[in-house]
C-alpha cells in the first residue's frame, strides 16, 4: 500500500471466486550461464511496448518533488524509447530497467538467455514510477541485472488496459506472471511493497512447479495475513479511496485535489502524493480553462484493496518450497501494522523453512514509516542490495 496508512474503517465485503489459474509455464529461475555479457556504451534501443532504459555511472542525490521521495537518480541516465511507442505489453504497462553491462531484448534469439532480473511492485494509488529512480540506482551499482516496473492493474498507465474482474490479489499476480511470460524473463528477485508484496507472494504461490530455483522475495512493510488498522492521526487507505471516488472525475489544477484532501484531514504529504496520478487532460497552452484526470481506475482500485484486506497467503510463507527465500521488511514507525502474532509466526516460519530448504527472515528498516523507499531510501538500498551480492555470488560459483 503506497499511502501512509492501514486499512479503512469500511467493512470488508466477500469478493467472488479467485479467477482460474491458467497454465501460465512462468520461470522464477537463476539466469543460466551464456556467453559473456561485454561492456557497452549506453545505446538508443526501443522495446516494443515498453520503455528500456539504460544506464551508465555517475549519480548524484535529487529530492524527488511533489512527493519528496529522496532517492539517487542518475545524472547521465539516457531513457532510450520513441514517444509515439505504445508503452504497455497488452498485459500491464512497464518500464525495464537495463544495468550497463546488459545486452538483450525480448525480441533476441530464444536461444540466449536472459540476464539476471528483478521485478519491483508498487502499492495500491501508486505506478511503477514509485521505483523509478531507486532501480536506476540499483542499475548503476548492479550493471548486468536488469528492473521490471510496471503499473498494476487499475494503476497508471494500465488503467486504460481494461481487465475483467475480479480484482484481486491473486488476478493482479496473474498479470504479473503472463507479462513475464510475454518478455521471456526468468525472474531470479521479487520485490513489493505493500500491496505489491502479496502480489509477490501470490506469483510464487500461483507459478508453475516444480519452480526453478533460486527465487527471492522481498515483502516490504507488510504481512501475509491479516491487515490491521492505523491508529488516530494516520492515513486510512479505504477511507482515502472512497474520498477520491466523491471527487470530480476532471478538476482544474492539482491543487484543488490537495486542498480538498487536507480539508479532510489528510496530511500534506499524502495529498500531494495522491496528486501525482493526475495527468492534465486538456493541451498546454490551449485557450480553454486546464483539466486534468485520474489515471487510475477508482472503482476497480477499492475492489484491490478489499482483497487485500481479505487474502492470506499466512499458507506460502508456513510452507516454503525448497529454494524459495522470502524476507520481510518491517519499518521501524510502521507499528501499527506488526501485531505480535504476526512477528511470532514469522519467526517460526524462519526454523521451518530452514528444515525443509527454503528461507524465511525478518528485517527492520531503521527511521522509516510505511513508505519505505520514500523515507529511508539509502537504509532500504543497503537491505536490498544484500540480494544481489548473494546471486552475483551464486552466479560466479556456478561460471
Amino acid at each position: 500500500m503506497a499511502a501512509a496508512a492501514a486499512v479503512g474503517a469500511a467493512p470488508p465485503r466477500v469478493l467472488s471466486a479467485e479467477p482460474r489459474r491458467d497454465p501460465v509455464a512462468v520461470r522464477l529461475s537463476p539466469w543460466q550461464p551464456g556467453s559473456r555479457v561485454r561492456a557497452s556504451r549506453p545505446r538508443q534501443e526501443n522495446v516494443l511496448h515498453g520503455q528500456l532504459i539504460s544506464t551508465k555511472s555517475n549519480s548524484r542525490s535529487l529530492l524527488c518533488p511533489p512527493c519528496h521521495c529522496a532517492q539517487m537518480a542518475l545524472a547521465n541516465t539516457r531513457i532510450a524509447y520513441q514517444p509515439d511507442v505504445d508503452k504497455h505489453s497488452g498485459v500491464l504497462a512497464y518500464e525495464l530497467v537495463q544495468g550497463s553491462l546488459v545486452q538483450w531484448n525480448s525480441f533476441m534469439d530464444k536461444s540466449i538467455p536472459d540476464p539476471p532480473t528483478a521485478v519491483l511492485l508498487h502499492g495500491i494509488l501508486g505506478s511503477r514510477k514509485n521505483w523509478g529512480s531507486f532501480a536506476k540506482r540499483l542499475a548503476q551499482e548492479f550493471p548486468m541485472w536488469q528492473f521490471l516496473l510496471v503499473d498494476l492493474r487499475c494503476h497508471g498507465d494500465s488503467a486504460s488496459i481494461k481487465k475483467r474482474g475480479p480484482h484481486t490479489v491473486a488476478s493482479t499476480a496473474l498479470d504479473v506472471l503472463k507479462l513475464i511470460v510475454q518478455l521471456r524473463l526468468t525472474p531470479r528477485v521479487l520485490v513489493g511493497h505493500s500491496f505489491g508484496g502479496k502480489v509477490a507472494l501470490s506469483m510464487v504461490e500461483q507459478a508453475a512447479k516444480p519452480l526453478a530455483r533460486p527465487v527471492r522475495v522481498w515483502v516490504l512493510d507488510a504481512t501475509p495475513g491479516k491487515v490491521r488498522a492505523g491508529g488516530d492521526g494516520e492515513d486510512h487507505p479505504a477511507e482515502l479511496i472512497e474520498s477520491l471516488r466523491r471527487m470530480p472525475t476532471q478538476v482544474s489544477s492539482k491543487k484543488e485535489v490537495v486542498d480538498a484532501l487536507v480539508k479532510e484531514k489528510y496530511s500534506v504529504d499524502v495529498a500531494q502524493w495522491v496528486a501525482t496520478n493526475l495527468r492534465r487532460s486538456s493541451p498546454l497552452g490551449s485557450l480553454s480553462s486546464s483539466s486534468f484526470s485520474w489515471m487510475f481506475d477508482l472503482n476497480g482500485i477499492s475492489d484491490m484493496y478489499k482483497s487485500y484486506e481479505e487474502t492470506n497467503l499466512w499458507g506460502i510463507v508456513e510452507n516454503v518450497p525448497r529454494g524459495v527465500h522470502i524476507n520481510f521488511l518491517k519499518a521501524e514507525r510502521s507499528l501499527h501494522r506488526w501485531a505480535l502474532e504476526d512477528l511470532q509466526r514469522i519467526h517460526t516460519a524462519e526454523e521451518l523453512a530452514a528444515d525443509e530448504g527454503g528461507g524465511v527472515e525478518m528485517h527492520v528498516l531503521k527511521d522509516a514509516g510505511h513508505w519505505v523507499h520514500a523515507d529511508n531510501p539509502d537504509g532500504l538500498f543497503r537491505i536490498l542490495s544484500s540480494t544481489f551480492r548473494i546471486e552475483a555470488t551464486i552466479r560466479g560459483m556456478q561460471n
